[in-house]
């Protein structure tokens, strides 16, 4: 398996496993995949070429199979934050690790940025296992969301969670 930064070339991939994960796991994401599923490719192909969000990729040989987005805050008083999003692995992929890698480069990533001292996520509280894996690297609950989102007549909560740099 190899972690790397996307790019513009890594844009169509990402967007067929974003739509996945969508159609897949509706109540683990704000977005869902009717807004997005008639998004071009070209959205991310901006997106992978910006100095204050970076999406790093988990390949199997060429295949995408795990994705997972830093942004950084760019106001001046909110720049020693960042938050991850779009956390997302192949449900076939799942129990092998490359969850734990991804975020194991992703705070790497943001250790490496100049200013930040620490990242946000939110997680359903439903997902057990990313709750977990995310508490076993140090991230922390401060809040929890009730009915945070809403698929269908469904509410979820959400925890959200820092990590201190």
């Amino acid at each position: 398996m190899t972690i790397r930064r996307l790019n513009p070339l890594d844009a169509e991939a990402y967007l067929g496993k974003r739509l996945e994960g969508l159609k897949n796991t509706p109540e683990a994401f704000g977005s869902s995949y009717e807004e997005e599923k008639d998004h071009p490719s070209e959205k991310y192909k901006r997106k992978f070429q910006s100095n204050n969000s970076f999406t790093l990729g988990a390949f199997e040989d060429t295949q995408l199979v795990g994705v997972v987005t830093l942004v950084k805050e760019k106001l001046l008083k909110l720049q020693h934050k960042a938050t991850i999003i779009a956390m997302y692995v192949s449900p076939e992929k799942r129990g092998l690790g490359i969850g734990k890698s991804l975020m194991v480069e992703v705070i790497n990533v943001a250790n490496d940025m100049e200013g930040v001292e620490q990242i946000y996520l939110t997680v359903v509280t439903t997902n057990e296992p990313a709750r977990n894996l995310y508490a076993s690297l140090g991230f922390h609950v401060f809040g929890t969301e009730k009915r945070a989102l809403k698929v269908d007549d469904t509410y979820f909560n959400e925890e959200h969670m820092v990590l201190f740099l």
